[in-house]
């Protein structure tokens, strides 16, 4: 590491030109290589690898466009009135033109014996010959009561489905109802998909539906208006950038003194903030470039990027601007001792890049530990961001250190440095409010652990308490209408009736225990919750319901012909076929001249693999994981022949990957702080002879992330694929900032007579540089808490718990721990530090030993 550094140093001291090029060629090349990058934003991005999600995968593959079928859903509402009147009615009528009217029209589909539009008005608009035009409530409510009382049981069941909780079907009285349809999209592109429901949407907004409301909910309408997200998220973004470019030139600037003018002061404060934004630029675009390659458009050892890579730009900004704070502030501390350019510039390459080469290693190895996360979201946000902080690192260390090198060696040629004004950077009144904090460390550094331990403890208590949830719909603008009418069906319609679970029946199915064992579980799905019931039988489009309405008189698609040779080949009225029957003859008779191939694949004429169940649910996110072990059970006669049964739609894999993150959440974060504490003891059991330095310099980081996790507990903010990054951030930013501290607290304590000394030392140097960066990056994303979705406030706020608890530890607890292991080693009557070991790692230091004449 240390030999890594001075090769650095040497590089820059000897050819900043060659550096700066070379820098600049490779971020071009890396820049063109990221738009080889596609993209994952789907519930593929964090679902492991799951059979629920290979199920959903292969549905189109195996059944053919026909089985992709999408549901849209028309809330009609009369706010302190009943749907069930003359409005009501209206704003149906009202509505069903103008999807007729719509870009969705040609993609509407229909099954044998469903209607086009299905209504919680069905019963009246059956009697609407009956009714004279202009009819009245009164008129509207007496022949849905009439027709309700006429239908069968089960069929009134259905329809008072439609309503909404609380509605008194018998009285014909609701204030809201439901309308279906469905549409099939099968090899259009999404975003053709997308603008016909935009259009369908906008089209029912606008139609006159006299006193109803109307509210229109499908999945594809919640992400019609992506482009608008990913506008805002760019303005939060740009804010949040001009925030922090505000904020450094604040921590950059210098004040005025001897030869330096007001205006020379501002040019060099904008040169620094500049530099430092150009370079966090570059280390991003390096890291993308390098995930490209990375992934499926180059060496294919990754995933595309998702939601999750969008944060890692944070934490590169983060680690950015600390990193360049730090050189800066170590560059000027040394022209200020009256050193040249050269030899400063080499001087906090060597120390600080020391530093901040075992902090890049270490959060870098601790975000690669994610490569066996189960969660391939995770995967590829452990890779981008540990290439991002490595980028980071190798560009302020060189592309930032030869700008600079260049720029001021021409001023000190020339008689302009303003050493005696870069000198002054420790009088200003940041890194003198931070100073004052060692007090803590030095006064009271037992109580002060003390009460950190004690906070730590409620944060454990945060951890064990907090909730886990995830949903597609949280990246969702929270003004989105499409939102509002899922929420309005969750809350009145138990999630409403648009909802389909897919069953995957895998095997030879052609067998007669396989056909019997899909008949008995079909069977066992009635009255199960949360599966719609419609005619006394579950609602499933399946192989057994196409084969069904072949041989049924009553059915629209009843085959005389075909019902005879079904029946000669053994199928039995109530579907099920005897010993020895030829089942795959009975599939082929029918698969040509029915819709059997949306529900059946076949390999070859009576060879076939797979069958496909489409139940009609209602369990939405919140039941949705009772609903899988209820259809497992249902389908368990067809596990028990010998063939495998995977139910799976968005809501399952939304609760897988939810499981997935619960289950992975802790051994994540585990294997992370152990890898970093492993680092950590071995890289100062070589620096200092002294390994526990490595387990104190981590043990704040562990309190930062339960210190984070109460904190979320107490406010309300659960754990989800967004906040899951929190605890690495928490890390990311977090070990950097300890480490700081205790190298710096190593080549004080080493050169000065105390260790009160040497940590008030420590906290107003590298605490002033920290707070300085710490402010910048939590100002900056506490904009994201003005986001308009749910996630990005969730990380709005927790980004700033995390900075703001990683600086508290960093100057606080970790001095505190440093001057209590002092006092312990000098009790003993040991020196706390291997005085050699430490001199050589800071060789060529003019305050530690005698340089070397490489420097000059």
């Amino acid at each position: 590491m240390k030999s890594f550094v001075n090769l650095l140093r040497r590089v820059v001291q000897q050819r900043p030109v060659v550096t700066i090029a070379v820098v600049v060629a490779i971020t071009v090349g890396l820049g063109a290589a990221g738009t080889l990058a596609g993209r994952d934003d789907g519930n593929e991005a964090f679902a492991p690898d799951a059979a629920e999600l290979t199920a959903f995968e292969e549905i189109g593959e195996l059944f053919g466009e026909a089985s992709d079928e999408s549901a849209v859903q028309v809330i009609v509402g009369v706010p302190g009135g009943n749907a069930i009147s003359a409005d009501g009615a209206a704003a149906l009528q009202a509505a069903r033109d103008a999807v007729l009217a719509s870009d969705l029209a040609p993609l509407l589909s229909t099954q044998p014996g469903r209607p086009e539009f299905i209504s919680y008005l069905g019963p009246v608009e059956q009697l609407g010959e009956t009714i004279p035009a202009g009819a009245g409530d009164d008129a509207v409510r007496e022949a849905f009561a009439r027709q309700l009382a006429s239908l069968p049981e089960d069929q009134a069941g259905f329809v008072a489905g439609l309503l909404a909780d609380g509605s008194d079907a018998q009285a014909a009285q609701a204030e809201q109802g439901l309308m279906l349809f469905f549409f099939q999209a099968g090899g259009l592109e999404d975003e053709v998909v997308t603008d016909a429901l935009a259009d369908m949407a906008e089209r029912v907004d606008d139609a006159d539906t006299a006193g109803a409301e109307v509210e229109v909910f499908s999945f594809g309408l919640l992400f019609s208006d992506q482009d608008e997200f990913e506008q805002e998220t760019g303005r939060l973004f740009m804010l949040a950038g001009l925030i922090i470019v505000l904020i450094l030139l604040f921590v950059f600037w210098v004040k005025p003194k001897g030869r330096l003018s007001p205006l020379g002061s501002l040019r060099r404060s904008a040169a620094d903030m500049g530099l430092t934004i150009a370079t966090i630029i570059m280390s991003i675009t390096w890291m993308f470039g390098i995930g490209a390659l990375l992934g499926p458009g180059g060496l294919g050892l990754i995933n595309d990027p998702n939601p999750m890579t969008d944060i890692v730009p944070i934490l590169i900004i983060g680690l950015g601007v600390d990193y360049s704070i730090h050189l800066s502030s170590r560059y000027k501390e040394e022209i200020a001792d009256g050193a040249g350019v050269s030899r400063s510039i080499g001087m906090g390459i060597r120390t600080v890049g020391i530093a901040l080469a075992l902090a890049t290693i270490t959060t870098a190895a601790g975000f690669l530990t994610n490569v066996v996360n189960p969660v391939p979201a995770l995967v590829v946000f452990g890779v981008y961001a540990s290439v991002g902080i490595g980028a980071a690192f190798i560009l302020m260390l060189t592309f930032v250190a030869s700008v600079r090198l260049l720029l001021d060696r021409r001023a000190e040629r020339a008689g302009r440095l303003p050493a005696e004004a870069l000198g002054a950077n420790q009088e200003r009144l940041l890194p003198s409010l931070i100073g004052r904090l060692s007090l803590l460390a030095e006064r009271v550094p037992a109580a002060t652990v003390a009460i950190a331990l004690a906070l730590g403890g409620l944060g454990v208590w945060g951890a064990t308490n907090i909730e886990t949830r995830f949903s597609v719909t949280d990246f969702v603008p929270e003004d989105n209408i499409a939102l509002a009418a899922l929420e309005t069906l969750q809350e009145d319609f138990g999630g409403g009736l648009g909802e389909t679970t897919n069953v995957v029946v895998s095997g030879d199915v052609a067998t007669v225990d396989a056909h019997n064992a899909m008949v008995a579980a079909q069977g066992n799905l009635t009255d199960s919750p949360d599966v719609v019931q419609f005619n006394g039988a579950p609602a499933v489009d399946s192989p057994l319901g196409v084969l069904a309405g072949a041989v049924n008189p009553d059915s629209p698609t009843f085959d005389a012909g075909l019902a005879g040779e079904l029946e000669s080949l053994g199928l039995g009225p109530d579907l099920t076929v005897g010993p020895g029957t030829d089942v795959g003859a009975i599939y082929d008779a029918a698969f040509e001249t029915t819709a059997l191939a949306s529900y059946l694949h076949r390999d070859a004429p009576g060879a076939y693999d797979a069958a496909l169940f489409n139940v009609t649910t209602q369990a939405g996110e919140e039941r949705v994981k009772e609903l899988r072990v209820t259809v497992a059970d249902d389908f368990a006669p067809v596990e028990s022949a010998g063939l495998t049964a995977v139910a799976t739609s968005d809501n399952i894999i939304t609760d897988v990957v939810r499981e997935a993150l619960e289950s992975s959440q802790l051994s994540s974060l585990v294997i992370t702080l152990l890898a970093a504490m492993a680092l950590l003891v071995v890289n100062f059991w070589i620096e200092a002879r002294r390994p526990f330095l490595g387990i104190i310099t981590i043990f704040p980081v562990v309190l930062v992330v339960l210190w984070v996790f109460g904190l979320m507990a107490a406010t309300g903010i659960p754990f989800g694929p967004v906040t899951a990054t929190i605890a690495a951030i928490a890390i990311g930013i977090g070990v950097p900032y300890t480490i700081h501290v205790a190298h710096r607290f190593q080549e004080d304590r080493i050169r000065r007579d105390t260790p009160e000394d040497a940590i008030h030392s420590t906290v107003r140097n590298t605490g002033g540089a920290l707070a300085g960066s710490a402010f910048t990056t939590a100002a900056g994303f506490g904009i994201l808490m003005t986001s308009s979705t749910v996630p990005f406030q969730q990380f709005g706020r927790v980004s700033v718990y995390a900075i703001t608890l990683a600086l508290a530890a960093a100057v606080l607890v970790l001095p505190s721990m440093l001057i209590l292991w002092d006092r312990w080693h000098r009790r003993r009557g040991e020196a706390p530090l291997d005085v050699a070991a430490v001199e050589a790692v800071f060789d060529g230091d003019a305050r530690v030993g005698e340089p070397q004449p490489a420097l000059d």
